[in-house]
This record gives C-alpha cells, structure tokens and sequence, in this order.
C-alpha cells in the first residue's frame, strides 16, 4: 500500500473511530461471533487484521491467544481501553500495522480472521498472501463480508448501488469468487458461503491452507 494511500485511509478512519461502535455494534455481532467460532475452532493461537475498535475481542474464550493489528491508532485506542476495562486477558497485543505487511513471522498463528476488511483493502491479493504466510499448515483463514452477487438481476442491482455501499465498506463490486480464486492459485481450500444476519446479507468464507 502506497503511502499517499495509507494516510488517505488514517484520516478517514480517525473520523469514523468515534462513531463506529454505535453504528456497527449490534448489526455486525452475529457476524462477529460466527468468525470467533470458526476461528476458535482452529486452534488457540489466532490473529484479527483490521481489529478496529475491537468490537469481537470481548466474544472470544479465555483460553485464546488474541492478537490485532489495525491501520488505525484511533481505532486501537479505544480496542485498548475496551481490554483494559472488560479484563480481556487472553488478548495478547494489539499493534498498528498495515494488513499487505504484516510483522509476524511464517506460521505464527492457527487462524487468522478478517472482518469487513477485504472489500476496503487496495491491494486485497496482496493482504491475502500475507495472511496466507503467517498461517500454520491446516489453520483457516476466515472473513466475513458482504459479497456482491456474479451474476442474476441481484447482481445488476447491486452494480447500480456500489457507489452508496462503497461509502460504508461494503463493496457490492467485490465478488467472493476473486477471494476463492486467489485461494485455488495459491494452493488453499475454499470452504463454501455460509449465510450469516442479517438475511444473508453478510457471509462467511473460510480457507483452509494444507496440512
């Protein structure tokens, strides 16, 4: 990610930080514990790219080992003081980091979960292939988006509205197909869609790299 991106995205989330959890709290939970759950799943040893404000750190179980990393030192102020006041203990660390280079090492984690991310990354291959670099042989990497439809008049709907979704970080253009496509060529299994609240409109995608 370019520099002249990175601050562009700084600010706009330095605006949003104080409003987000207000916002997106309640509509975005039953997504956010379907990624703990899947993620949990996998092993202790998990990482959030693009932890935000830390709204799912509170729905994980004491016995993880929560990493987050965020573009955003607003955001992660308040993750940090959401930890600090709720006890959350088996959150390890939270750090600012850009999600196309991520300063961890090969196969550091079980699992690693993004969500509403991949759809407002500019380079979303390239934050992929780091996700891809820091999981363990049979760790999953799993997202939660809104995915635009491929084809049908749901799709030309969508296409005509990407510009309003574009506004709140749910690309409508941005279709799960490219994220699957990128795990076929890079040797991962994609697991199928799974429909989560509200009615479908987000879904869950897992990826599973090789043992």
């Amino acid at each position: 990610m370019s520099d002249d991106t990175t601050a562009l995205m700084r600010r706009a989330y330095q605006r949003w930080a104080p409003i987000y959890d207000v916002i997106y709290d309640k509509l975005t939970e039953p997504a956010a514990r379907a990624v703990v759950a899947a993620v949990e799943r996998c092993g202790p040893r998990i990482l959030e790219v693009g932890v935000g404000t830390g709204l799912s750190l509170g729905y994980y179980e004491p016995g993880s080992e929560v990493h987050g990393v965020d573009l955003s030192e607003d955001m992660l102020r308040r993750a940090r003081r959401k930890v600090e006041r709720r006890g959350l203990r088996h959150v390890k660390g939270l750090a600012v980091m850009d999600a196309t280079r991520l300063g961890f090492a090969d196969a550091s984690f079980d699992a690693v979960a993004a969500q509403f991310l991949i759809t407002l990354v500019p380079d979303p291959e390239a934050a992929l292939d780091e996700m891809a670099r820091i999981l363990r042989p049979g760790g999953e990497i799993v997202l939660v988006n809104h995915f635009g439809q491929d084809e049908g008049p749901l799709a030309q709907i969508e296409k005509a509205l990407a510009p309003v979704s574009a506004r709140i970080g749910w690309s409508s253009d941005f279709k799960a197909s490219r994220v699957t496509g990128w795990a076929r060529r890079n040797g991962l299994e994609p697991l199928p869609l799974k429909k989560v609240f509200p009615g479908g409109f987000f879904k869950l995608l897992r990826m599973r790299k090789p043992a």
